[in-house]
């Protein structure tokens, strides 16, 4: 009985279905929350967290960890523990650690057991459930039967053009959802994973995400992740020896466009009507800045996501409402873990990046742009909304860092 379960949940179709439950439970996490409460969202991702523990003892010939787990994570996962000693809000601080480590371990699961393409699979799957329902449900409240779903977060917009949240909650997120479903369908689309017909109707589906949900962060996340897209595109058609001389130009201009972009912000935001939103975001950050003030080199605690009902959290307000976070990643972790947070947060982010971009452009198939585009998608979103530290953005954060560092580890070349 015993081996006949061990065999069930190594087997190919166990770790499929387990890998896309787990992909569409952390990217819809609100609306797990929104159907079953708090307890229940703890429930189930605890049910994943024991069955993915099974499957991978399950499949230990599967399982390879010399050389691969980032050094980097290890040390962000270290420094958010080690907070408990300063922390001024220890059970918080505990539940915050459990919480986030459940999605890590979930992530470095699915790195460990589905290859790259297959992780690309899982993620369009879920998106184009998640997206299909939200729109469905979107239907319903804005045309059919013209009342908002409040138990869900629908205010019941579409038949006005939107903005619609969908099954996340927000539109900032249902349009980060719709861009990492562009990003997703577009390299199904590329290494022929689908059919055309289901392949039009994802990238119709992803587009029709960003376009009703109106949000102006969605078309600056869009544009980062179109001008690095182009430049892999350019370097992966080039020899060897012709990249190291673009990849430094390249550089350049990166440096010289984001000072340009600081430079010239006001009229950017303007261009893409986000003044409104950056509004509340500066008053929200002005009050996290007083907060770091206080414990700026190695904060407050970690919490994750924020309990309103916590000081110092209690204490920011976004409107006339609690903020439920920082709207910035790298706000957020300032405020938790204080200086030494943000630089371990900074380092592990873009040696995750720096590997997947030379994994990108050494590998032929395309699968391999995914966790460079996916690593610049949350990077770009978290200066706006602080996705990265908590559940669905942290579980692609460490897939794809965990993706990169497998194929390109200093470690690896000791084996």
């Amino acid at each position: 009985m015993i081996e006949t379960t061990r065999a069930l949940l190594a087997s190919p179709r166990m770790t499929q279905a387990l890998t896309e439950a787990i992909v569409g439970v952390a990217l819809a996490t609100f609306a797990v929350r929104a159907l079953v409460g708090w307890p229940g969202s703890i429930a189930v991702i605890s049910a994943l967290v024991l069955l993915a523990a099974l499957s991978l003892a399950g499949q230990p010939e599967r399982v390879e960890w010399r050389g691969v787990l980032p050094l980097s994570l290890i040390a962000l996962f270290s420094l958010l523990t080690v907070s408990i000693i300063w922390s001024q809000y220890t059970w918080a601080t505990i539940g915050g650690i459990a919480y986030a480590s459940a999605f890590a371990f979930l992530g470095v699961y699915i790195a460990l057991v589905r290859d790259l393409i297959q992780l690309v699979r899982a993620v369009g799957n879920a998106l184009r459930v998640i997206l299909t329902a939200s729109f469905v449900l979107e239907v319903l409240s804005g045309v059919l039967l013209d009342a908002p779903f409040a138990w869900i977060g629908i205010t019941g917009d579409l038949a006005t053009g939107g903005p619609v949240q969908g099954l996340a909650g927000t539109r900032n997120a249902f349009a980060f959802l719709g861009a990492l479903a562009v990003l997703s369908f577009w390299i199904e689309y590329r290494t022929r994973s689908v059919s055309r017909g289901l392949t039009a109707y994802s990238l119709v589906l992803a587009g029709a995400t960003i376009v009703f949900a109106r949000s102006p962060v969605a078309y600056l996340v869009l544009a980062a992740v179109l001008v690095v897209g182009l430049a892999l595109v350019i370097i992966r058609r080039q020899e060897a020896l012709a990249r190291r001389a673009t990849q430094s130009v390249l550089l350049i201009s990166a440096v010289v466009f984001a000072v340009l972009a600081w430079v010239f912000r006001g009229p950017l935001i303007g261009f893409v009507d986000a003044a409104a939103d950056v509004r509340a975001r500066t008053g929200v950050w002005s009050q996290v800045g007083d907060l770091v003030a206080q414990q700026p080199v190695l904060g407050w605690g970690w919490v994750g996501m924020w309990p309103t009902a916590v000081y110092p959290f209690s204490s920011v307000q976004e409107g006339s409402a609690p903020a439920e976070s920082a709207l910035n990643a790298y706000a957020d972790i300032w405020l938790q873990l204080g200086l030494a947070g943000i630089v371990v947060l900074i380092a592990a982010l873009g040696l995750a990046f720096a590997r997947a971009w030379l994994v990108a452009t050494d590998r032929r198939s395309t699968v391999y742009v995914w966790p460079a585009l996916t690593l610049v998608l949350l990077a770009t979103v978290s200066m706006t909304e602080s996705y990265l530290l908590y559940e669905g953005g942290l579980l692609l954060f460490v897939t794809s860092a965990f993706a990169a560092a497998r194929n390109r580890s200093w470690r690896g070349r000791f084996d």
